[in-house]
């Protein structure tokens, strides 16, 4: 699909600030019909697909589904096994490329899952997986492509590419692009302000989060689990956390970074929300804390 310029017109929501999940047991599930609904009536255009399930599984019902509600596609999270020698990651990642082909949307978000579920427990990486994680990155980037498509790569707490310094790896010994997630990187000890000024070519996507440090930090020290945090309450509205989003957009903008600027807020929700509380209210102020992000940044940058 085409992208809109302005910052205002390349917001979209995801389905995981609605409580929407691919982890198992992660919590109350609400039905896409509520979460697309309220999507759009919070002026949101655009959204990533959500898991596989919570969109029908047909590439044509999945773009009928948004399209009934207003909304367009922008990319997939595809969590996928990038390192193991003995797996190829190309059949599952051609699979949700039909489906975003079909959408007319633009891009392929990797992460670079373990093998198990959840993401509270990651295995240690030798030399020769690594280099089997970044062929295959580079094989998926091509493949990408090949259909008009962009793949990314998100650092993900709890996969295979979590902290700073294995973001750095990747960007060093690959060729794909990098889906900055604001809050994925600063739980891992990453510096997401850094990267967006250090790397803003290799920026393709971004899904913003907003961290309360005093969880991100008990998580990196093993006190609690992420999805634990994550419950008790670790991501905040933008602009009521610890992560600077102002500097971060400001410097993509800066950087002539054309891409979308995805809201996701991971949830866990214990039962259905109650009237304008919860997703919807803390998705209305961030879509509110970015716009006036948006109309502080010189014009004509």
């Amino acid at each position: 699909m085409t992208q809109p310029s302005t910052l205002a017109a390349r917001v979209a929501g995801a389905p995981i600030s609605w409580g929407v999940c691919e982890v198992p047991g992660w919590g109350y599930q609400l039905d896409p019909e509520t979460v697309l609904r309220q999507m759009r009536e919070l002026g949101l255009v655009a959204t990533e697909f959500g898991p596989d399930g919570f969109l029908p599984d047909d590439p044509v019902g999945k773009t009928a589904t948004l399209t009934r509600h207003g909304l367009t596609a922008v990319g997939q999270f595809v969590p996928v096994v990038l390192h193991d020698p003995g797996h190829d990651p190309v059949p599952e990642v051609s699979r949700a490329i039909v489906g975003l082909v079909a959408a007319q949307a633009s891009t392929v978000v990797l992460a670079a899952a373990t093998g198990t579920d959840g993401y509270d427990n990651r295995p240690t990486l030798d030399d020769a997986s690594w280099a089997t994680l970044l062929g295959n990155l580079d094989r998926i980037d091509a493949l990408a492509a090949q259909y008009g498509l962009v793949a990314t790569l998100h650092p993900h707490v709890g996969t295979m590419v979590e902290t700073g310094a294995e973001t750095d790896r990747v960007l060093a010994g690959s060729r794909i692009g990098l889906c900055l997630d604001t809050g994925h990187l600063l739980v891992g000890g990453g510096d997401p302000v850094a990267v967006a000024r250090e790397h803003p070519r290799r920026i393709a996507h971004v899904h913003l989060k907003d961290v309360r440090a005093e969880w991100a930090e008990r998580v990196r020290a093993g006190e609690v689990t992420y999805s634990e945090a994550v419950a008790r309450g670790m991501y905040a509205p933008l602009g009521g956390g610890d992560v600077d989003v102002r500097a971060i957009v400001t410097a993509l903008e800066h950087a002539g970074y054309q891409g979308w600027y995805v809201l996701e807020q991971d949830t866990v929700l214990t039962g259905p929300p109650e009237g304008e509380t919860g997703p919807v209210a803390d998705v209305q102020a961030s879509i509110a804390y970015l716009l006036d992000v948006a109309g502080s940044i010189p014009k004509g940058r």
